[in-house]
């Protein structure tokens, strides 16, 4: 089978599963290091009990997306 044939093939797909075939194919490019994942979940539920506990502000996404085009647009 030619590649020209495999992308069509693949756009052809009902898109869930060209979602599945894309996440498949990303995580050929850049495997996964369980350690490094390990640490983002606890990193995740640390911010998680901050956030429940108070003890961090929640900044609507609008706030921080306007701090970020200020910022770049200079």
């Amino acid at each position: 089978m030619k590649t020209k044939d495999l992308f069509a093939e693949a756009a052809s797909l009902p898109v869930e599963e060209r979602a599945v075939l894309a996440d498949f194919l990303l995580k050929t490019l850049t495997p996964t290091d369980a350690g490094i994942d390990q640490q983002w979940r606890r990193i995740a539920r640390q911010r998680v009990r901050e956030i429940r506990s108070g003890q961090v502000e929640m900044v609507p996404a609008d706030k921080v997306f306007r701090k970020i085009h200020e910022r770049f647009a200079k």
